[in-house]
């Protein structure tokens, strides 16, 4: 942009604001300037230091002095006005939210609100979780009001802390926490400073809002007003606590593989923290900049003493294009760690030895299935696909192996829907989510704050742009904490992941004794599977029972695309539902635990009264075994996220997949049967295993009653062959 490229447009926001955008060139050496200047009031800057195409763009943006400030603290919402700016907003802004709840304050700076927990017996299906009241339920009201297509910039800027899941998951609280402390804060800047170091561009856009009037106030106007805040309390030095204790993080690892024996998890990702001295996070963020360059690099002042300064290689969510028309979500997760090598010939033996892991393949081809079950809730059938698999990205000191994940966002959904599906990401929760989170909840010393949780922009354009709060700084008082986990699998070595826990912190650790002493030295894309049997399920009612697993929005979107109808419940249900949904086909989950935990007997007892069809899917096989009196078993060493070849005896599900009646399928399981200790089901399926080893079953039918169960997941990555196959197969079976 040349000097004689300012220019002004004009906008009217939803709620009726009418919004004047200036925009003028400016030298790239503002946002250095700008970061100096966050240091001491409200603000942020975000940048992107490193290029992948079709993944990452450079880019580099800021602001100070923002005129509204939006934060929560547990189902309590706070905005206020920072500035006579924002005074001049703030009506508008209330007005916006007593649509959601009664203001329990309102003042010339300052308006706060309750949102209420839903009333008890409320009932929310699976595909309405994300619209279950909560803080992002004020939040959606903020941005309906200010939303307009016109302007890619303007909107939300800020943090959202790892507690704001319980709001989504129910998650019992074991650790306790600082009523004080903050679980969201967002800013509202009325100034921008964008580069775009792609197309060598610097522009500042300046914003001035007109708010219309009505009975109970004039029209009021920001021109002329100071942008200027209040300085933010000086940093001031306390006492650095001790790190971990030695050999801490592995016992939590030994923990966690009995929860791994048992079922209860397939992975999990619980971490600790590390803490240093930090006298000035501005020159921090530009150290970390120089030396640990990662695409979503974010330095923010949120007031109140705190800062958050982190390079995190892992984008959270990112939603672009107009909404109700077919926005698209993407998401990077990012499973499987190797350390740099001395040289280019050692980083490509370690990249070696890295792809040629199973346990670090089994890693992110767990999350990666979490990760597609997340869109699956949310975004339209079939369109959720992996544009890029077990891709190498190489940082300061290791090196990921990433992939990449999209889908098209449903209509009646919106950025803030995506967001809440994926909350938090299984890179640093574990699977099944809900489970890994409690297990967290439970293990780890201190609450997680801002760690896990994300960073970024809500744009009121309906774009979003996140990243998870990882390789991240928490500054208060003076003292960095970094806390850094890594992911577990049953055949983790406690050891060798405490190990890795510090190799993670090591760039900011280095990198935070480096600004307190300058003189001291650092110690190809998988095609989607073609849609087979489409319209096998057109006309059709399906009920998908959650037993708190982390794949079931996958196979709901798997039955959608053959045309079905289909609602998810969670386990517990009153069996009325039954009745008034009239299902033409009963899908049983996957879940951690045994069919115990979900009284699944009780619940194929009133589906054997109503002769519904029914397809179980590994706990659900589990269960149908044990209600039809068969026996159980756990396995020696459970089997999660890992491939096995499905032999196929006969029957009607299965018969004919693969060659030779032979196929590879996903195996998330520590319990199975084998055939002599079934009853009542003919066993159309096995494990084929080696010489000696026993056939574990992996398909069992009752023709007469309907009823068909596999103890693998057709709807994984690793079952693309004859997964939608089986789900086709299943939804005709029903219809006879």
């Amino acid at each position: 942009m040349k000097p004689s490229d300012e220019h002004t447009s004009t906008h009217r926001t939803q709620g009726g604001i009418t919004v004047h955008r200036h925009a003028a060139p400016c030298d790239p050496d503002v946002l250095r300037r700008l970061v100096q200047d966050v240091e001491h009031r409200r603000g942020g800057v975000l940048s992107s230091g490193m290029e992948y195409p079709g993944r990452y763009d450079r880019w580099h943006l800021g602001y100070v002095d923002p005129c509204i400030e939006v934060s929560t603290r547990e189902r309590d919402v706070t905005v206020e006005a920072l500035n006579a700016r924002g005074r001049v907003l703030l009506p508008f802004l209330a007005q916006a939210l007593t649509t959601v709840a009664p203001l329990h304050t309102s003042t010339e700076d300052r308006v706060a609100l309750t949102v209420a927990e839903p009333e008890p017996g409320t009932f929310f299906t699976e595909e309405e979780r994300s619209r279950r009241p909560s803080v992002f339920t004020a939040l959606r009201a903020l941005i309906e009001a200010m939303s307009s297509p016109e302007d890619p910039n303007l909107g939300l800027y800020g943090a959202f802390g790892y507690d704001l899941a319980f709001q989504f998951e129910p998650v019992e609280r074991h650790i306790e926490r600082d009523p004080e402390d903050r679980d969201l804060v967002l800013h509202l800047p009325d100034a921008l400073v964008v580069r775009d170091r792609k197309r060598e561009t610097c522009v500042r856009y300046t914003y001035e809002f007109t708010v219309p009037g009505d009975g109970s106030r004039a029209e009021a106007s920001t021109e002329g007003l100071a942008r200027d805040t209040a300085a933010t309390p000086a940093l001031r030095a306390a006492e650095v606590p001790d790190g971990p204790e030695p050999g801490s993080y592995a016992q939590v690892v030994a923990r966690a593989k009995e929860r791994f024996r048992r079922g209860d998890l397939f992975e999990v990702v619980p971490g600790h923290r590390n803490y240093a001295r930090c006298s000035s996070p501005a020159r921090f963020y530009e150290t970390l900049r120089e030396r640990n360059p990662a695409p979503y690099e974010f330095f923010f002042n949120l007031g109140s003493g705190e800062y958050l300064v982190g390079a995190s290689p892992e984008m959270f969510v990112r939603v672009s294009g107009r909404p109700g028309q077919g926005q698209r979500v993407e998401t990077c997760p990012i499973s499987g760690t190797i350390r740099r090598g001395e040289d280019a010939l050692g980083d490509a033996d370690n990249i070696q030895e890295l792809l040629s892991s199973d346990k670090e393949k089994s890693e992110l081809t767990m999350c990666t299935d979490v990760d597609r079950n997340d869109k699956s809730r949310v975004c339209e059938p079939g369109s959720v696909r992996v544009i890029g698999r077990r891709q190498i990205e190489m940082y300061s000191r290791l090196i990921h192996t990433v992939d990449h994940i999209e889908g098209t966002l449903r209509r009646d959904f919106d950025a803030l829907d995506a967001f809440l599906t994926h909350m938090w990401a299984v890179t640093v929760t574990g699977a099944p989510k809900t489970w890994a989170m409690r297990f967290i909840e439970q293990n780890e010393s201190s609450p997680r704050r801002w760690y896990g949780g994300a960073v970024g922009a809500l744009n009121f354009d309906g774009s979003m742009n996140t990243g998870l709060t990882l390789r991240t700084a928490h500054i208060r008082d003076g003292v960095a904490s970094v806390r850094t986990g890594a992911t577990l699998l049953y055949d983790s070595d406690p050891e060798a992941e405490e190990r890795e826990t510090f190799l993670k912190a090591r760039a900011l650790m280095e990198t935070l004794a480096l600004c307190e002493d300058p003189d001291r030295g650092p110690a190809q894309a998988e095609p989607a599977p073609a849609p087979s049997g489409a319209g096998a399920g057109e006309g059709m009612r399906v009920l998908l029972v959650d037993h708190e697993d982390s794949f079931v929005n996958t196979l709901a979107d798997y039955v959608r695309r053959h045309g079905a109808e289909v609602t998810t419940v969670r386990y517990g249900f009153a069996p009325e539902l039954l009745d008034r949904s009239a299902p033409d086909l009963v899908v049983l989950s996957p879940g951690p635990g045994l069919p115990s935990d979900f009284r699944m007997n009780e619940l194929l007892d009133e589906l054997a009264a109503r002769e519904l069809p029914v397809l179980g899917v590994c706990l659900g096989l589990q269960g149908m075994v044990e209600h039809a009196g068969g026996e159980l078993r756990t396995l020696e060493a459970p089997v999660h996220g890992k491939p096995g070849r499905v032999r196929v005896s006969g029957g009607g599900l299965l018969s004919g997949l693969g060659e030779d009646e032979c196929f590879p399928a996903a195996r998330y399981h520590s319990t199975y049967t084998l055939p002599e200790l079934v009853k009542g089901y003919e066993v159309t399926a096995a494990l084929e295993g080696e010489p000696g080893e026993e056939p574990v079953v992996m398909g069992i039918e009752d023709a007469a009653a309907g009823w068909s169960a596999v103890q693998f997941h057709p709807e994984s990555i690793l079952t693309a062959g004859v997964g939608e196959e089986i789900v086709a197969r299943a939804l005709r079976s029903a219809r006879r």
